[in-house]
């Protein structure tokens, strides 16, 4: 092929898709508002202040010089407070995922007609608009101190995110095999547990998955509050100073949330 023939518009080669001014317009508004937003909102953020931490702070050297020399005299209470911790978001994930099954097949718009999807998104927007440690305060007073509390508080923060993910992903099904299903007289219900669970297990599994690391890391939060897990003590360490022992609580939930992610990696593996 000449170099001719291979340039666009040649036969047989495509032309590169073009786009209207209108789009080059409405892209320069949106990317130019965004850099327009950006530029404003440095002022009134004070985001000049960053600089000190680059200049010769006394307090910020104390600080750094003790994060580098971590205390693990109380390993012990450290690792089996995030042992909870885990537990914690264990816990909060799998009530969130059977919460989100429903709310997800509900919300889908190409199995579920307008007037159960509007309501089903309405509350899953809710539920992940409020913040964790609303819902945790809320839970707290309720059931008390403790990890009950914690569980309760993610798995309703959780079931939104879960429900928007599995929604999206039976919107994006392959429309076939509900229909051979659909073919042989079969209910609606059975339409979706033949056609489309089938179809979106994996992936409902790995956003799952996914989940529960992040989990892992908003129980450690939600102790601040006294909802158990780490973050009490984290949070007790703290007001106490005594940061060579946060630093190393800080290492142990690095490591605890490391070790997560390598054994979500592997079973997201298997589920491919």
């Amino acid at each position: 092929m000449t170099d001719a023939a291979a340039k666009p518009g040649a036969p047989g080669i495509p032309n590169p898709p073009s786009k209207s001014l209108g789009a080059w317009l409405l892209d320069l508004l949106i990317w130019g508002g965004v850099a327009a937003l950006l530029i404003y909102s440095f002022g009134p953020l004070e985001l000049v202040r960053v600089s000190k931490l680059f200049s010769n702070n006394e307090h910020t050297q104390n600080f750094a010089r003790e994060l580098l020399q971590p205390d693990f005299e109380n390993w012990k209470l450290f690792v089996t407070k995030m042992w909870e911790t885990v537990q914690i978001a264990l816990w909060g994930t799998f009530i969130a995922v059977f919460a989100a099954v429903p709310m997800g097949l509900a919300a889908a718009r190409n199995i579920a007609p307008i007037w159960v999807v509007t309501p089903v998104r309405w509350l899953m927007n809710m539920l992940r608009s409020i913040p964790d440690l609303v819902i945790g305060l809320l839970f707290v007073v309720a059931v008390g101190l403790g990890s009950p509390a914690g569980v309760l508080a993610i798995a309703l923060n959780t079931a939104g995110v879960l429900a928007k993910l599995f929604s999206e992903a039976v919107e994006s099904i392959d429309k076939g095999p509900v229909e051979g299903v659909r073919a042989t007289g079969a209910s609606k219900l059975h339409e979706i547990v033949w056609g489309v669970i089938p179809q979106v297990a994996p992936l409902w599994t790995s956003f799952a998955l996914y989940r529960f690391e992040s989990n892992s890391r908003s129980a450690t939060v939600l102790g601040l509050i006294g909802a158990g897990g780490i973050g009490q003590v984290l949070f007790d360490n703290m007001n106490a100073f005594n940061f060579r022992a946060v630093s190393a609580i800080v290492i142990i939930v690095i490591v605890a949330v490391t070790l997560i992610d390598m054994l979500s990696q592997a079973m997201r593996r298997r589920l491919l």
